[in-house]
């Protein structure tokens, strides 16, 4: 039996609700982070973004409709870096909507410590942190 039906409700407002469960990250906090050993950067952005923006060196690419499997540290299809529920992951999509979605998800698998970037890859480029050039532009002139 199931119980009464859930009220609906709009996406500006869902994203409201599980940004309240979790600390969400600035793109220098993150690189700090990183760099400290203390997070792990996980772009979960489509392949055509990544070939037309680059991408953040180190960070581990899974394709959002894979990051529960990759990440789940008992899961048989995780990635060697999803080594424990008490990782530090920094989800990255291109603009912080989508990694907002993510890292709740993350947070029902019990990946407490997951978050993602405010502003997402666009705020990390902006904020002239190191991106490694889209493949189109490697030694062009």
């Amino acid at each position: 039996m199931s119980g009464p039906p859930v009220a609906p409700v709009g996406i500006d407002e869902l994203l409201e609700r599980v940004r309240e469960g979790y600390e969400r990250i600035e793109p220098q906090d993150a690189y700090d982070a990183v760099r400290a050993g203390d997070a792990l950067l996980v772009d979960i952005r489509y392949a055509a973004l990544r070939d037309r923006d680059g991408v953040i060196p180190g960070a581990l690419v899974v394709e959002r409709n894979e990051l529960e499997w990759r990440l789940d540290p008992h899961g048989s299809h995780r990635a060697p870096e999803a080594t424990s529920h008490d990782l530090r992951v920094v989800v990255i999509c291109n603009e912080g909507y989508a990694s907002s979605l993510a890292a709740a998800s993350l947070h029902q698998l019990g990946l407490h410590r997951a978050t993602d970037l405010i502003g997402g890859f666009q705020a990390w480029k902006a904020a002239g942190l190191p991106v490694t050039p889209p493949q189109g532009s490697r030694g062009a002139g």
